[in-house]
């Protein structure tokens, strides 16, 4: 006989669970701001965190290394004292390209990613020169979908060149609008037959570049049992720290909610997004607060 597990607690404030933490992995787009501006609330929860002396790593699949993607935080409204350090995809996509020296390169995405590149040993050429694929996006995410690029990818797949792909995330939020990101053009790739390497969420190695960060900050090893991920998708930043072994909180913003943020919670709809999870969040709360 199945056993219906508890509800997930719907939360008002992450404060009560901070006691039992030395740091927090906090998810970016979503959770700290929505593309647009930043959430004032999120980042007082982290500054508060911080105050109390809980580390603050922020772990973004963006596309963006972290000194980019620092530069975008303050132009949003985020500022540098709400977090301890960042670790990004781009980060990793740089670490994955420096494998490939030499290597012809089609950058498939818009020209504000192409600071991943910057002093790498690599070309960036057409995509009937190249040898290697790195997706960052969409060239306009703003009216385009990935059926614009399904003759693309299907030809490159054809050629077996293989892909990294520098943000595994399907869609965020920018404003109020749904925006696709390279992970849903990455997903037609492998549909198609290609090989996709993915640098970030929900995927082990970020992870394990977080950790040794929080690590060094700390300056020893943190318990993974003392470490709250908190983040707004499911399938990456909830999906990746559970099979990390490290406790989340969803936050429930418009990416799987309807309302963004306005409207209660629905407990059932919450039960129904995590029925299958083998490790669901410790709770959902509407923004990150404190």
């Amino acid at each position: 006989m199945s056993v219906t597990p508890p509800a997930i607690p719907v939360l008002d404030s992450i404060e009560g669970l901070s006691g039992r933490c030395r740091a927090w992995l906090v998810d970016i787009w979503g959770v700290m701001h929505n593309g647009r501006r930043s959430f004032p609330r999120a980042v007082a929860a982290a500054q508060a965190f911080r105050a109390q002396g809980g580390i603050v790593v922020l772990l973004s699949n963006s596309p963006r290394p972290s000194p980019s993607a620092q530069a975008q935080l303050r132009g949003l409204g985020v500022p540098d004292d709400c977090y301890d350090a960042t670790v990004t995809s781009g980060d990793l996509t740089r670490h994955e390209l420096a494998k490939h020296p030499g290597a012809l390169v089609f950058h498939l995405g818009p020209e504000r990613d192409r600071g991943i590149f910057d002093g790498l040993d690599v070309v960036l050429v057409s995509p009937e020169e190249a040898e290697l694929i790195v997706c960052s996006g969409l060239f306009d995410d703003e009216t385009e979908t990935p059926d614009d690029y399904a003759n693309l990818l299907r030809d490159l797949a054809a050629r077996d060149l293989p892909m990294i792909c520098a943000n595994p995330d399907h869609l965020v939020e920018r404003g109020a609008e749904l925006i696709y990101c390279a992970g849903a053009l990455a997903a037609v790739y492998e549909r198609e037959g290609g090989s996709v390497v993915y640098a970030g969420k929900p995927y082990a190695p970020i992870y394990e570049l977080a950790l040794e960060t929080i690590d060094r900050l700390a300056g020893e090893s943190v318990a993974k049992d003392a470490i709250l991920a908190i983040g707004d998708g499911i399938n990456t930043d909830i999906a990746g720290a559970a099979a990390a072994g490290i406790d989340s909180v969803f936050v429930a913003s418009g990416l799987h909610v309807p309302g963004g943020g306005e409207e209660e919670l629905d407990r059932e709809h919450l039960a129904e997004l995590f029925a299958h999870a083998k490790r669901r969040p410790l709770g959902a709360i509407r923004a990150l607060a404190w």
